[in-house]
């Protein structure tokens, strides 16, 4: 069950037995959770952290007219509001944009590990750090990128994290978006969102069949990008 967390957290660096062992008896109540609704809602006060087991999810932001800022995408294996452990209150939801199977690491039990395994502390740390760099990233994409170059940015990100947790199949992913929620991941129209994708197939660096992603031309995808994944601390050391 708990795969793509050991595969996530493992790339960084090696977890023992013990670690794993610990990680299973930490993350114990499992649910699935619908297209479209909320994991973790903003304003809530949650008492666990959640791990997606399998599945697409986004941390959003909502303002005041009703439009919709997608922030990130969560992928499996990663803890969508490990931080809240800490935070306390929520700032922002996070939806499921697939049919999502998750599990539940309640605080008490997340207090216990960093007072007994400092070695996995600094990994789940490290994992919400992680998160950081990558919003870091989406700023800047946000705001200095063209939007093909966003775009092709953010399919690079998707595909190298996925690839981690064995969620790719050669050169391909699995991407369970419409346009128009790829519209409020870049902050664009729907019509302009088809525009930018119409770009990339052009270019002939990506295929986009459905919810499919073939990356064609991986190289000229990163230049277009200026894709570096250094960021996602992707090196295995000592932690």
């Amino acid at each position: 069950m708990l795969e793509s967390l050991y595969l996530n957290l493992g790339q960084h660096d090696a977890l023992s037995d013990e670690e794993k062992a610990l990680l299973t008896t930490t993350l114990s109540t499992e649910k699935y959770v619908g297209v479209g609704e909320d994991i973790v809602s903003e304003g809530t006060r949650p008492t666990y952290s959640t791990l997606i087991i399998d599945g697409l999810a986004a941390r959003y932001k909502v303002l005041e007219d009703g439009g919709r800022q997608f922030t990130s995408l969560q992928v499996a294996g990663d803890f969508v509001d490990l931080h809240a452990f800490l935070l306390k209150t929520m700032d922002h939801g996070i939806v499921a944009l697939s049919p999502c199977h998750v599990a539940a690491a309640e605080h008490s039990k997340l207090k216990t590990i960093t007072e007994q395994a400092p070695h996995l502390t600094r990994l789940l740390w490290l994992d919400t750090l992680v998160d950081g760099a990558i919003h870091r990233e989406w700023i800047v994409a946000m705001g200095r990128r063209s939007k093909t170059s966003h775009l092709a940015h953010l399919i690079c990100e998707l595909f190298v994290r996925l690839q981690v947790v064995k969620k790719t199949r050669g050169m391909s992913f699995h991407l369970p978006l419409s346009q128009a929620q790829l519209a409020d991941v870049l902050g664009l129209s729907v019509v302009h969102m088809n525009r930018v994708i119409g770009t990339l197939r052009r270019m002939n660096v990506v295929g986009w069949t459905n919810h499919t992603i073939t990356i064609l031309d991986w190289e000229r995808l990163v230049a277009i990008a200026e894709f570096d994944p250094t960021y996602l601390s992707m090196a295995r050391e000592p932690r």
